[in-house]
């Protein structure tokens, strides 16, 4: 048969600039990227063209939870797309209700849908909001300030954050944003239109902030006593990364009596590198998306959720979440100590398990880089040229959100690099 295209070009190994040009002359340029072509990744080390090798302490924005390359995951995605890749959701397969099964017994009674994205998820939750109040005339969800909920239009007109409106007006109606941690303002924004409650445990693009006890509780409460449902986004924040499977789990330990949210949203660290997304719906209002009412042609594939389901498992047999734990405690302990000794420098830290926040002192005069860039953006470069790779979150916001199976050695290498970095910045303020 005639070709119709001449093949690619192969990719000269080392050409970095040939990788480049690829992108800038096929890729659409929404994306602000770094300038590091990676080459392949193993455990929580991922490595460029050129050979140089990075400490992963983003994690993919918490996505990598059991690292790169893991033995687990190859085997998972080869013993099932021998068997079966995907089926549409006309039909039943085991994968799928299993990975259900084992979400609902970390949560709490309720069902769960699949799908492919956190930003579909959240999508999923919109629709059940609206669902459930339209024989009422309810259709409005109050979100907050500061909140990241997707790139649809639906999850940017949900979304706190004006940089990811500009734009796309005019926004999707039924969206109302207040301040984060504050009841008093989500009870003043109540209308007789609302229909929901939208927040992350804690906020990731936002800056890497929990939510207090008494904030969880009081929406929990408010919820019940005007009949709206409370939806959490656990994109990022959820899958053990607090030392929980959940981040309200971790944060209410410590109160007495159950608490539960009404829907869940959940994807990134669910198939470790593979992408999924799932929300849970609690029991009273799980059957409100009937047949028809929603869908997704790849979620919930049995490849999608055989990979899930082994997450899952090393996560368990492994001990991650407790790992989590610990060694979140130590980098945070090890980052705050930085902190003290380097006031000039960095601000304070926070958060919880394995998704910590370092905020940069404002105006650091010895910063090098564009000045028109954020100082988070330009502080991230001096990071990777150091070998290590971390997120920015707003301006003055590093996010550490490293895999779950993180050893001690890496995490003491990580705050050495840190420690490296800040110390120079210091030294020339």
């Amino acid at each position: 048969m005639k070709e119709i295209a001449s093949p690619p070009p192969p990719i000269v190994r080392n050409d970095v600039a040939a990788v480049q040009a690829l992108f800038q002359q096929n890729v659409v340029p929404s994306y602000g990227r770094f300038d590091i072509v990676l080459s392949h990744g193993s455990g929580s080390y991922l490595y460029d063209l050129t050979g140089k090798r990075y400490l992963d302490m983003g994690g993919g924005i918490a996505v990598s939870a059991l690292g790169h390359g893991h033995p687990a995951i190859t085997q998972a995605l080869v013993e099932q797309s021998r068997k079966l890749i995907h089926t549409s959701n006309f039909y039943y397969h085991e994968p799928q209700g299993r990975l259900a099964q084992a979400l609902v017994a970390l949560i709490g009674p309720g069902k769960c849908f699949f799908c492919n994205s956190g930003a579909e998820a959240n999508e999923g939750l919109f629709k059940l909001a609206r669902k459930f109040g339209h024989d009422d005339g309810r259709f409005e969800i109050v979100t907050t300030l500061n909140s990241f909920h997707g790139r649809t239009l639906a999850g940017i007109a949900a979304t706190g954050q004006e940089k990811v409106k500009k734009g796309f007006e005019p926004m999707v109606p039924g969206f109302r944003q207040v301040p984060y941690n504050d009841l008093d303002a989500v009870r003043a924004a109540l209308s007789p239109a609302t229909a929901a409650i939208l927040i992350e445990g804690i906020q990731g693009e936002g800056g890497v902030t929990p939510a207090s006890p008494e904030y969880l509780l009081g929406l929990r409460k408010l919820c019940d006593e005007r009949k709206l449902l409370l939806f959490m986004d656990g994109v990022q924040c959820g899958h053990f990364r607090t030392g929980r499977f959940q981040s309200f789990q971790r944060i209410l330990e410590d109160q007495a009596g159950p608490f539960l949210p009404d829907g869940i949203s959940m994807a990134k660290a669910l198939g470790g590198g593979f992408p999924i997304g799932a929300f849970w719906v609690r029991t009273p209002y799980a059957d409100l998306l009937g047949a028809g009412s929603h869908g997704s042609t790849f979620g919930g594939s049995p490849l999608a959720c055989a990979v899930a389901l082994k997450v899952l498992e090393v996560i368990q047999r492994e001990h991650l979440a407790a790992n989590a734990r610990s060694l979140g405690d130590y980098l945070k302990s090890g980052l705050q100590e930085l902190a003290r000794r380097y006031p000039a420098v960095l601000r304070q830290v926070r958060g919880l398990g394995l998704m910590l926040g370092l905020e940069l002192a404002p105006d650091i005069s010895s910063l090098p880089g564009d000045p028109g860039k954020a100082q988070s953006v330009r502080f991230a470069n001096l990071l990777h040229s150091a070998g290590l790779l971390a997120i920015p979150a707003g301006a003055r916001i590093l996010r550490f959100l490293p895999p779950l199976n993180l050893c001690q050695s890496e995490a003491e290498e990580g705050l050495i690099i840190v420690d490296s970095v800040v110390a120079n910045l210091n030294s020339s303020n």
